[in-house]
This record gives structure tokens, C-alpha cells and sequence, in this order.
């Protein structure tokens, strides 16, 4: 018995050895802007080496997450003997993209950014473009981003920015407006551990310019602020997202972390910041889709009215205004439910519903600041996307939020893409 149960192992291990595949070729079609040379970097499948369908169902999923990319397939032809070839089918975007957002509340503020990118410059999904913002005063920005410049696992990005708002800055129960300005290089190396593991870290080199306009003022707040500032940044991501067109299931974590330097510490002091956005993606039948962000932030408890933090209608609240509050920390919970209305080829009509909360610990408070109402906000809401499937990010988008708490504003946001 335990002879024939011998043979009968020997014999089935030979057999399915047998049928085991090599990759005798890898070949990607669809594609005419993205280089295949690209496709065959980043993936992971070898000639020559046995088949597996796990390496290949990552690639895809990988694929998919690329900007150049609106879907992508692949397909098996056994050939001669025991190999086969493997093909990889490309659905390409378009990807040299405007971008659009625009911001009121029924104060009549009025706000709006507009810029162009192209996301796969070269056929090589690197990404170069810049905005222009108009937020009472003018600001502008220029980015590269290469995330696989040097190989499929390393990359680099460099970005300048000028931006200048107009900033409330809130002490004592009043309020003032300045003009901040804050003009920006940064260098950062791209690093890809693994499929679902990503790193970035480098510097920031900046400076930042107060200057009082109008409101009230306190003797020992300055009216006129200026400081050199080198910011050391470390980004670190696990990405476990699946897309379909429009729709994405699964869990991504983004940690961001930045320790900061100044050269006047007594007026504009160094500090440390961390958050965390913790994003999840559930398919409900066909159609529905629901999506949460839960975003915990920290930053060193400096008691000074230009804290990190702030309260913003494109951040983080739609409809609460444009920076209507700060502090040094922030819990915001955003959370939504798309439904495609209408969809046929390549066009999707996505109605939402969403609630969006809120609360923050003030400059120089305690966390039990997190519980106290008059820090807290909620701001449901309902809200439209016009969907492009075949253009990257085209997704127009307009929500109206409405806040059922003390002190609330309403209004309109309106953006490319999804707001998270």
C-alpha cells in the first residue's frame, strides 16, 4: 500500500511538472504613446522563466494604477512543447490634461486654480506640467515627476512653486488678514520597495513672508514676517487600490512627515508635522461605490496663530470657506457613496452623497480640544461627476456642502477629479 501510495505521488508530481509552462516570449500591444520598452521595465513577468499567474495578475493591477493607462488585460497562447507567450493589452488615456478647481461659499469668496500636465511624458509616465491660482493674489507652479526614472523601482521629483494668498490668522478670539507668501523648491527621491510599498523622501528649501492687511492686531504679534526655512520630508505609502474605470475597491495608507527648520526661530519657529490619510474603496453591486478618508494629524503644539493646520473648503470641508480656522492637529473623516447614474462607452454620469467632519486642536491646546464643539465641524452634502473614461483624471467635479453645525457657512467646490 504504501509503495503504490509512493508511486502514485512520484507520478502525479511528474505529471503536473510536465505541465508546467515557460514564458517563452512577452509581448504588449494596444499601446501607441506608451513605450512597450516602459510596460516591460516595470513588470515583473521573465522569459524564460515559469509561467505565473499571481506575478502577472500584479502587473496588472499595477498597470491599471498608471496615469497613461485606462484598463489593461492580458492573455495567454500556449505554443510548442510546454511554453507560451504572454500578451499584455493596453487601453490608453489621454494625458496631457487641464486641471480646474474652482471655490465659493456664500460669504462670495471666490477662488480658482487652472493648470495643465502632461502624466506620460515620453511615453515614460513621467509627469511635467504646472497651474497657475488665482486666490485674491496671483501664484503659479512648475512639476516633474519621474517615478521610474532610474529604474523600475527608483525615481525622482522636482517641483518649484510661488504661491500667495491671503491667509486669516486668528488669536484672542479676533482675526486678521495677511498677505502670505511662500516661494519653494523641493527635491525628492522616488523609491518602489515592492508592489505595495512606496517611499519618497528629500528637502524642501522655502521662504515665507507675512504681512499684515487688515484686522485686528496685538503688540506681540508682528505685522511684518519673514524667514528662510529648509523642510526635511519623508513620504511613505502602502497602495493596495484595484480600479476598474471608475470604480476602485481596496486600502491605501499615506504617511507624510516633515521636520522643519527656520533661521528665526523666535519669530517664525521650526516644528515637526505628521499626518496620516487612511483611505478605504468598497464596490457595491454594479454601480454604488463607497469611499472613505480618514485623515489624523500632529504637528508640534506651538502656540502661534500661523499654525500648520487649517480649515479648508479644498482640502478637507466642502463648503466651510476658504481657510476659516488653524490649530496643531486634525482628525477629518470624508466619506461618500458614487453611484453611476448613466454610463455608455466611454462616457460615466456619477451622482454622490457625502458627509464630511472635522475637528482640531488649537495652537498651544490640549487635545481634549479635539472633543470641544466649538472646534468641531459637519458639512453633509450632495455632488455630481461628469466621467471621461478614456482621458486620465477627467473627472469634472461639483459638490454643495452644507454645515448643520454652530456657525456654518454652505457652498460650492468644484475640481477635477475626485476630491479624494
Amino acid at each position: 500500500m504504501k509503495k503504490t501510495l509512493t508511486y502514485l505521488i512520484v507520478l502525479c508530481s511528474f505529471y503536473m511538472n510536465a505541465q508546467e509552462l515557460l514564458v517563452a516570449d512577452f509581448k504588449v500591444q494596444g499601446n501607441k504613446k506608451l513605450k512597450s520598452s516602459f510596460v516591460k521595465k516595470i513588470s515583473n513577468i521573465k522569459v524564460g522563466e515559469k509561467l505565473d499567474s499571481t506575478i502577472i495578475e500584479a502587473d496588472i493591477k499595477l498597470l491599471k494604477r498608471l496615469p497613461s493607462i485606462s484598463h489593461a488585460y492580458y492573455e495567454i497562447l500556449r505554443s510548442e512543447g510546454n511554453t507560451c507567450t504572454v500578451f499584455y493589452t493596453i487601453e490608453e488615456n489621454f494625458t496631457i490634461i487641464p486641471s480646474v478647481n474652482v471655490y465659493t461659499t456664500n460669504d462670495d469668496e471666490f477662488a480658482y486654480r487652472l493648470g495643465l500636465y502632461e502624466f506620460n511624458l515620453l511615453g515614460q509616465n513621467m509627469i511635467f506640467g504646472g497651474f497657475y491660482q488665482k486666490d485674491i493674489y496671483s501664484s503659479y507652479a512648475i512639476n516633474f515627476r519621474a517615478p521610474y526614472l532610474f529604474s523600475k523601482q527608483l525615481g525622482l521629483a522636482v517641483n518649484y512653486q510661488d504661491l500667495t494668498t491671503q491667509e486669516p490668522v486668528f488669536f484672542n478670539n479676533t482675526s486678521a488678514d495677511y498677505k502670505y507668501k511662500n516661494v519653494s523648491t523641493e527635491v525628492l527621491g522616488l523609491y518602489q520597495l515592492n508592489f505595495n510599498n512606496r517611499f519618497e523622501i528629500g528637502l524642501n528649501f522655502f521662504t515665507e513672508d507675512y504681512n499684515y492687511k487688515s484686522g485686528a492686531t496685538q503688540p506681540n504679534i508682528s505685522q511684518e514676517l519673514s524667514a528662510h526655512k529648509l523642510m526635511y520630508k519623508l513620504i511613505y505609502e502602502y497602495n493596495n487600490l484595484n480600479y476598474d474605470y471608475q470604480y476602485v475597491e481596496g486600502f491605501k495608507s499615506l504617511l507624510n512627515f516633515q521636520h522643519v527648520t527656520s533661521r528665526k526661530e523666535e519669530q517664525l519657529p521650526g516644528f515637526t508635522i505628521g499626518w496620516n490619510d487612511f483611505l478605504y474603496f468598497k464596490r457595491l453591486r454594479s454601480k454604488g461605490n463607497w469611499a472613505s478618508r480618514l485623515r489624523l494629524g500632529v504637528s508640534t503644539n506651538n502656540d502661534t496663530p500661523f499654525a500648520p493646520f487649517s480649515v479648508d473648503n479644498n482640502l478637507n470641508i466642502r463648503g466651510v470657506g476658504n481657510t476659516i480656522d488653524r490649530g496643531t492637529g486634525s482628525i477629518v473623516l470624508n466619506t461618500e457613496y458614487r453611484y453611476t447614474l448613466y454610463e455608455k462607452g466611454w462616457f460615466a454620469l456619477q451622482g454622490n452623497t457625502f458627509v464630511d467632519a472635522g475637528t482640531w486642536r488649537n495652537p498651544g491646546g490640549d487635545f481634549g480640544d479635539f472633543v470641544d464643539s466649538q472646534n468641531l465641524r459637519v458639512y453633509p452634502g450632495v455632488g455630481l461627476r461628469l466621467i471621461h473614461k478614456k482621458i486620465f483624471n477627467a473627472i469634472l467635479r461639483i459638490d454643495y456642502g452644507v454645515g448643520i453645525t454652530k456657525n456654518s457657512t454652505q457652498g460650492f467646490v468644484f475640481g477635477i477629479g475626485q476630491y479624494f
